[in-house]
């Protein structure tokens, strides 16, 4: 099935495989040790808002499967357009830590300028997570430069708190989907975007052979029935994947000629959990810079029909 639900432990299983795996990354690249603290930290308010979510009451949505599977036969995510109600209070504290602990690690104060914003209204909360959650760069952009704030800063600051909502929902649409529409609609998913909200993958995790995408914002997992670019459907000769090192064949990139795009590919014994996808993704780094260094580089994130009323 193309809908791959991954495991969720507990949390104090998830934070104890945090630190585990990023002891592993620090023992061969000690030269992301100032970025790895910081991935612990805020790994630390993403888990706890996480969990929160899962014990509370997350937001749920009244999408019947025969509506979610027309929406998915007509390639739109799951989540796009739906008007999602937000638990702001809560998230909003969240927004608040992540600022602080990423002014701490390095972004000084233009992470401080965005507290300061949320903080006194200027920037309204509500509002960013809502378009973090759509999806929608166009607005948070807009809304950071006319506010004088960093537009990929706030970007971030927005999907790190709300992107446990995104997960929760995903979950609850997708995990256990019933023989039916859904199920079919699923099975049938062609695309490279994640079936959920629509982001790119982060990378493909391989398990037993099974090339499996997830999705950078809600840790959804995927798998084509084709092998080709996960952006352009572009396969046979213009598209090759090749191991930059020749000793760590299990870590990969997929390049495309056609479209000038790459996806990272790791072989993995199981898929990683949310929100760890995060430290997988820091600790390929090196992947994205072969690929950046031949010219390829990621598309912009895919755009889809948003409700007016």
């Amino acid at each position: 099935m193309p809908y791959v639900a991954a495991d969720w432990p507990s949390r104090e299983a998830l934070l104890e495989s945090a630190e585990t795996r990023a002891d592993a990354v620090l023992a061969h690249r000690p030269d992301l040790g100032p970025a790895i603290e910081l991935q612990r930290r805020l790994l630390a308010i993403v888990v706890d808002l996480a969990h929160t979510i899962e014990r509370g009451r997350p937001p749920r949505l009244s999408l019947p499967p025969k509506y979610l599977a027309a929406k998915l036969a007509r390639g739109v995510p799951a989540l796009a357009g739906e008007p999602i109600p937000l638990p702001v209070a809560a998230l909003q504290a969240s927004l608040l830590r992540v600022c602080d602990e990423l002014a701490a690690g390095g972004a000084g104060e233009a992470a401080a300028h965005i507290k300061a914003a949320i903080a006194d209204g200027s920037m309204d909360a509500g509002s960013l997570l809502t378009a973090s959650l759509a999806r929608n760069q166009h607005a948070i952009r807009e809304g950071a430069v006319h506010r004088g704030l960093a537009p990929d800063l706030l970007w971030l600051v927005g999907e790190l708190a709300v992107g446990p909502v995104a997960h929760a929902l995903q979950k609850a649409l997708f995990t256990g989907a019933p023989a039916g529409p859904l199920a079919d609609a699923l099975q049938a998913w062609p695309h490279g975007y994640c079936p959920a909200c629509g982001s790119w993958p982060a990378l493909a995790e391989v398990v037993a052979s099974h090339r499996i995408l997830r999705c950078s914002f809600c840790a959804a997992g995927w798998e084509l029935l084709t092998y080709a670019c996960v952006y352009c459907g572009t396969s046979g000769e213009p598209f090759v994947t090749a191991a930059p090192d020749q000793e760590r064949k299990d870590r990969r990139l997929e390049l495309c000629a056609s479209c000038g795009a790459y996806l990272k590919t790791v072989d993995v014994a199981a898929l990683s959990p949310f929100p760890l996808l995060t430290i997988a993704d820091l600790d390929t780094m090196d992947l994205d810079v072969a690929a950046i260094e031949h010219h390829y580089a990621r598309p912009p994130m895919k755009e889809f029909a948003r409700r007016t009323s």
